[in-house]
């Protein structure tokens, strides 16, 4: 079975929402290859699509009732957080939000300044330690506007793994041969399990670079290969070749710009690629040094 045939049976067997436009570009950029010291890129621009949590949201909020209220939890600057109340309202449904604060960045201002227009409920933790109270009177809240449906920190579930997947899928339908390395962030690890269970299905000798940019407990290679596993099982495929390498991407924490981050962001600004300080841009100065790489933009401005 071809990975297209593959994609079109999965869509038959698994209910989704229709979010965004598939498939999304697959940019070569050559100039900035040379200016990274990459033999050969690719961006593949989940950006242009809202970002890469529309993929997993199209399988989280399908079949919810017309009286649901979907609850989830992230920071201020959680793009999850936003693209589940902007699409979430957009099928007529209500969104509250637990949030702990981040530190504050233009893309953490932007992020918050739209969720802010999202019409969700925000319920907001003083301090991370502060969350679990967050969540509690997010979810008591969402019992008095509806019936409460919960969606995992950044959409990280085996059906939205399932969205993320099929964007592997697209990948080979894009790209002649496969890559040397796909690089992609890492925080709560549902695009990292969908991008490693597609190489794997495929067969690529490709080898999945996850840059971690959250706390290793969130973010590790035990949550990503249990994700992608699970997604496996409910498609009814095998998952024994998982392979995926983390690496340290975080500088001194979630959120907070890290040196080389900032960096590789401005270079990437001069050859008109924005990347954003919590993800993008600490993936992309991981970099350096790679032969034929795709690397995942999973980040959208507002």
């Amino acid at each position: 079975m071809d990975a297209a045939t593959f994609a079109t049976k999965i869509r038959s067997a698994i209910a989704q929402c229709s979010l965004g436009d598939w498939p999304t570009p697959l940019d070569p950029a050559p100039a900035l290859a040379r200016a990274t010291g990459v033999a050969e890129l690719w961006l593949k621009r989940e950006d242009r699509a809202g970002g890469s949590k529309v993929r997993g949201l199209e399988f989280l909020l399908a079949g919810a009732g017309p009286d649901t209220t979907f609850v989830t939890v992230g920071g201020t600057g959680s793009t999850h957080c936003l693209a589940t109340a902007v699409h979430a309202r957009r099928l007529g449904h209500r969104t509250v939000l637990a949030q702990f604060p981040q530190p504050d960045t233009d893309a953490t201002r932007a992020v918050a300044a739209a969720t802010s227009r999202a019409d969700a409920v925000v319920i907001r933790a003083g301090s991370r330690l502060g969350l679990p109270w967050a969540v509690l009177r997010a979810w008591a809240e969402a019992r008095r506007l509806g019936a409460p449906r919960w969606i995992p920190g950044g959409g990280a579930h085996p059906r939205a793994v399932i969205g993320h997947l099929l964007a592997a899928l697209e990948l080979a339908a894009q790209l002649g041969a496969p890559p040397d390395t796909i690089v992609v962030p890492l925080g709560t690890g549902g695009t990292a399990a969908g991008i490693t269970l597609g190489v794997a299905w495929l067969g690529w000798p490709t080898r999945v670079v996850a840059v971690r940019v959250a706390p290793r407990f969130v973010a590790n290679p035990w949550r990503i290969t249990r994700l992608a596993r699970r997604a496996a099982q409910l498609l009814g495929i095998r998952s024994s070749e998982l392979r995926v390498r983390v690496v340290d991407g975080l500088g001194a924490g979630y959120g907070h710009p890290s040196p080389a981050g900032e960096r590789a962001r401005a270079l990437a600004a001069d050859h008109g690629l924005t990347l954003d300080p919590t993800y993008g841009a600490k993936a992309f100065a991981t970099l350096p040094g790679m032969q034929r790489v795709v690397f995942w933009n999973t980040f959208a401005w507002p």
